[in-house]
């Protein structure tokens, strides 16, 4: 019997949730609720580097991930969110300031939407012949580096926070410490909302410390009040010019070693096999891309964070990712929601981007461990220690006007380490235990 385009969604109420199963109602919104916290800090933070408006970026998420959805058909449970992958080449491209709107954003969305269109490309050829070859070149020990490596990289995001007082480095402890109690000492429902539930009551801890006892920068609620329910973003057409395309559009080797890890991290996670539905995974998030860079969007891509939630409440039911898609669409046509969401305190996102980076570079781990990689293995074990190092301390390479950074360059060093060391190029050797203890 042939496969239908999408899965039939059985109910179910406890345990894990497949990503072809379904909760109740309420338990579904709720879900889609902690997965739109948990993209947005890094949804709105990606623009704001650029340039480029955090609430059309917040509203394109939204349109790109249920794109991604009606292609996988309802296969793959991910959320695309704001590529930080974008940044340099955009910057670079725009000749940002670093500060305000960026006055040449055209140009930027004129390479996006490039690099989308190859992207979507690149995806309907896997659709056509398969994922072998870039499973030849991405192996599990490779996969796994590159996701742990994300992580990784997005670490000193929120641990170095210029201008960070000590009173907020002790609230992104009081924050990651809450979700870490949450998570622990909580069942039900409560405990699946871990990253929503943590970060309610870091915010009221929050309000009590400074409003109430004057510790720190308080709550300031005049600009919720005077926020509008509605209104729309202010889009922005692409300009295509030959330069800005040619710096921008290689950032879609990236793209597809992201979503490829992202997708292996998700297959070891619910225990079934996604590779299938790998060029279309390709092709739904090269298309989301055009998409919001036709409207003003940054570039986007399968979501790491959201896999931390995954891998932290079991849940993978792909009707929650379509049901945050629909918050975040309605969210980003209100400037009530942009100024609810400018009302949470730095501190506590601190402290909430603290435990998701994390959890995703645990991930990377997950996939060694389910994977059996082993580690006695030499050409393993310098594969992932090069490539940790380099994604880990952002080691950045330099060609020409296109700068590759440390994301990139762990990537393509762990493809290229792989070739170069991988099975074609001699026999497995393993560690010796005096040299690890020469190293210790």
């Amino acid at each position: 019997m042939a496969e239908s385009y999408f899965p039939q969604w059985r109910l179910k109420t406890h345990g894990v949730i497949a990503p072809d199963e379904r909760m109740p109602v309420p338990q579904t919104l709720a879900m889609g609720l902690q997965h739109v916290v948990a993209m947005f800090g890094s949804t709105v933070f990606a623009p704001l580097l650029m340039g480029f408006s955090p609430n059309i970026a917040i509203l394109m998420s939204g349109v790109g991930t249920l794109i991604f959805f009606l292609v996988v058909g309802g296969r793959v449970p991910s959320y695309l969110g704001s590529s930080f992958s974008f940044i340099g080449v955009v910057i670079a491209a725009s000749g940002y300031a670093g500060s305000g709107a960026n006055p040449n954003i055209a140009v930027a969305l004129g390479g996006i939407v490039a690099c989308g269109v190859v992207y979507a490309a690149i995806g309907l050829v896997v659709m056509g012949i398969g994922t072998r070859w870039i499973e030849r070149l991405m192996p599990p020990v490779v996969t796994g580096s590159v996701v742990a490596v994300i992580g990784l990289n997005l670490a000193p995001i929120a641990i170095k926070s210029h201008g960070a007082s000590n009173f907020d480095d002790w609230m992104a402890l009081i924050t990651f410490v809450s979700i870490g109690l949450v998570a622990v000492y909580t069942r039900g429902m409560v405990q699946r909302l871990l990253i929503l539930v943590g970060l309610l009551v870091a915010s009221v801890i929050y309000a009590l410390l400074t409003n109430g006892l004057g510790l720190g920068v308080p709550m300031d609620v005049s600009g919720l009040a005077n926020a509008a329910w509605f209104g729309m973003p202010a889009f922005t057409a692409p300009v295509f010019e030959p330069k800005a395309m040619s710096l921008i559009v290689p950032v879609v080797v990236i793209l597809v070693a992201e979503n490829l890890g992202h997708i292996k991290a998700v297959t070891a996670m619910t225990g079934q096999n996604l590779d299938r539905y790998m060029g279309r995974a390709f092709l739904g998030d090269g298309i989301a891309t055009i998409v919001s860079g036709s409207a003003g969007g940054t570039g986007v891509t399968t979501y790491a964070e959201n896999i931390g939630v995954m891998a932290a409440t079991k849940i993978y039911s792909t009707l929650i990712f379509a049901t945050a898609a629909v918050i975040a669409i309605v969210l980003g046509f209100s400037p009530k929601f942009g100024a609810l969401i400018h009302l949470i305190p730095f501190p506590v996102l601190r402290g909430v981007a603290i435990v998701i980076f994390g959890l995703i570079a645990v991930s990377g781990a997950r996939i060694w461990v389910d994977n059996k990689v082993d580690f006695s293995d030499s050409r393993n074990l310098i594969i992932v220690a090069i490539t940790l190092m380099l994604g880990t301390a952002d080691f950045t390479l330099k060609f020409g006007g296109f700068a590759l950074g440390g994301i990139g360059t762990a990537t393509f060093g762990a493809i290229l380490l792989y070739a170069l060391l991988g099975p074609k190029g001699g026999p497995a050797t393993k560690v010796d235990d005096k040299v690890l203890d020469a190293v210790q």
